[in-house]
C-alpha cells in the first residue's frame, strides 16, 4: 500500500495499542458520522505484529497490587471477552501463588477484585493451598505456598493470530495499514506541535499522531525532545532523578513437551500458573539455583508447542552478548535467553509438578522473550505531548492491555478517560506513584 500524503490521525506502531486504537478511533468516528476515507493510518516500520506483541507469552490476568492496573485490566479482559474467536483467546483463568511474605498483598488483591466485580477465590494457609492445587493436579509438589488467588477471568491469547484479529477489525472500520515505514522525525510548528510524520517513504500531513512503538518509545520521544531523565518525588518527599527508560531482558522459553501434558485432573486445559516463592530452588543435580525470593509463570500452549512461560527479567543497561539486537534501535526485540533461564525455569516446573522431573533436554534452544522498555516507576505512562501527539508507554504490560486502544481513541476525540488518569507523565514530579509489592517481577 502507498503511504499517503495525509491523514487525520497518524498511530506509529502495528502492534496491540497501534491496531487496538486504529479499531476503536475508526468504530468512534464512524459511530459519530465523522469518518472519512484515510482519517486513520497505521505505519509500522516492519509489518503487524513484527515486534514485542508479536513474541509476547500472551497471558491476560487481572493480578496487580495497584489498584489503577487492576481497574484497567478489568477493563481489558471485557475487550478479549467481546470477541474470543477473532482474537485467539483462551479464558482458561490465572492462578497465583505465593509465600507467606507476600501473603497479606494477595489478600489486598482478592479483596479488591471483589470490590470492582472480579470473580476471584482466595485460598489461605499452607494446608488449605496444598488441597487446592491437588485437587487440580494429582503430581502438584510445591512447599511453603501459604496463598492461591484464583482468579475466574483472564487466560491466555496467541500473539499473532490476536494481532491479525486486530488488523482485520481496523481495517473493517477503514483504518489505512501500511507496512515497511520507518519514522525518522516529526515536522512542528512554532508553538511545537506536530503538523506532519516524516519516513523513510514520505511525508504525511496530519492532525494527530499516536505513538505505540512498545519497546521502542524511546526513538519517538527523542524524535520529540522529551527529557531522558525525570524527576520524581519519592515516598519520603524528596526528589530524585530517575532516566525515563530502563530496558529489561525479558526471560521466557518453551519445555518441547506436547501441550496436552499438562491438564488438570479432569483432563482440561488449567489456568495460567504463577508461582512466587522463597522456598530453595534446587535443580535436578541437587545443586542449588537460588535461595531467594523467585517467581515462575507457566501454561499449556498449542500455538509455542509446547508447556511455555517465563521467569523474572533482569535489566540490560547496553546490549550484552546475550542480546543480539540493539534494544535502543529499530531491530526486532528478540532474545536469546541464556542457559541460567533454562536451568532455573526447568528446576522450577520441577519443583511444582512431579511430571517434569528430569525434563531439563526439553527445553527448546529456539529464542524467546524479549526486550522490555521500562518507566521509572514500571508503570505505563498514558498522555498527551508536543499538544497534539499521545503516546502510550506501555512499560512492558503491554500485549493484555488490549483495552487501552479503546481509552485512547477516546481521549484523543477529547474524551478524557478516568481508568487513565493515574497514568499521567505529571505523577512523577508529584509523587503520585503506585504502590510497590513483596513480588520478584517489577510489573506486579
Amino acid at each position: 500500500m502507498t503511504l499517503p500524503a495525509r491523514a487525520r490521525f497518524v498511530i506509529i506502531g502495528a502492534g496491540i495499542h497501534g491496531l487496538s486504537t486504529a479499531w476503536h478511533l475508526g468504530a468512534a468516528l464512524e459511530a459519530a458520522g465523522e469518518d472519512r476515507p484515510g482519517d486513520v493510518l497505521v505505519i509500522d516500520k516492519t509489518n503487524v505484529g513484527a515486534g514485542a506483541s508479536g513474541i509476547a507469552c500472551g497471558v491476560i490476568r487481572n493480578n496487580y497490587f495497584q489498584p489503577a492496573m487492576r481497574e484497567l485490566m478489568a477493563h481489558s479482559v471485557s475487550v478479549w471477552e467481546s470477541d474470543p474467536e477473532a482474537f485467539s483467546y483462551h479464558p482458561v483463568g490465572y492462578v497465583q501463588l505465593a509465600p507467606e511474605v507476600m501473603a497479606e498483598d494477595v489478600a489486598k488483591i482478592a479483596s479488591e477484585q471483589a470490590a470492582i466485580d472480579y470473580p476471584s477465590e482466595l485460598v489461605e494457609g499452607e494446608e488449605d493451598c496444598r488441597a487446592y492445587m491437588e485437587k487440580m493436579f494429582s503430581d502438584w509438589q510445591a512447599r511453603g505456598i501459604t496463598v492461591v488467588l484464583h482468579e475466574k477471568r483472564g487466560g491466555y491469547a496467541n500473539n499473532t493470530a490476536s494481532l491479525a484479529g486486530l488488523a482485520a477489525k481496523a481495517r473493517g472500520y477503514g483504518a489505512q495499514i501500511v507496512p515497511g515505514t520507518r519514522l525518522t522525525g516529526f515536522s512542528r510548528d512554532a508553538s511545537g506541535a506536530v503538523t506532519a510524520v516524516e519516513t523513510d517513504q514520505g511525508r504525511v500531513e496530519c492532525e494527530q499522531v499516536i505513538v505505540a512503538l512498545g519497546p521502542w518509545v524511546r526513538t519517538a520521544w527523542k524524535l520529540l525532545d522529551l527529557p531522558d531523565s525525570v524527576t520524581v518525588r519519592g515516598r519520603d518527599g524528596a526528589d530524585y532523578e530517575r532516566p525515563m527508560w530502563t530496558y529489561w531482558s525479558l526471560q521466557e522459553g518453551t519445555l518441547r513437551v506436547d501441550p496436552g501434558y499438562l491438564v488438570d485432573n479432569e483432563g482440561r486445559m488449567p489456568p495460567v500458573i504463577h508461582v512466587d516463592t522463597d522456598a530453595p530452588l534446587y535443580d535436578s543435580q541437587g545443586e542449588l539455583v537460588t535461595d531467594e525470593l523467585w517467581g515462575i509463570y507457566y501454561k499449556p500452549d498449542f500455538n509455542f508447542g509446547g508447556v511455555q512461560g517465563g521467569a523474572m527479567p533482569f535489566v540490560v543497561d547496553r546490549p550484552t552478548e546475550q542480546v543480539h539486537v540493539d534494544p535502543y534501535g529499530p531491530a526486532s526485540p528478540d532474545f536469546v535467553v541464556g542457559p541460567s533461564f533454562a536451568r532455573m525455569w526447568t528446576a522450577a516446573l520441577a519443583h511444582c509438578h512431579k511430571r517434569f522431573e528430569g525434563m531439563e533436554a526439553r527445553f527448546s534452544k529456539e529464542p524467546s522473550g524479549g526486550i522490555g522498555c521500562f518507566t521509572p516507576d514500571s508503570f505505563p505512562v498514558f498522555d498527551r505531548f508536543a499538544d497534539n501527539v499521545y503516546v502510550i508507554a506501555d512499560s512492558n504490560h503491554g500485549y493484555k492491555m488490549i483495552g487501552v486502544g479503546a481509552l485512547v481513541a477516546e481521549e484523543v476525540l477529547g474524551r478524557p478517560q478516568a481508568l487513565l488518569e493515574p497514568f499521567r507523565f505529571a505523577r512523577y514530579a508529584a509523587g503520585k506513584l503506585h504502590p510497590v509489592s513483596h513480588s520478584p517481577f517489577p510489573w506486579s
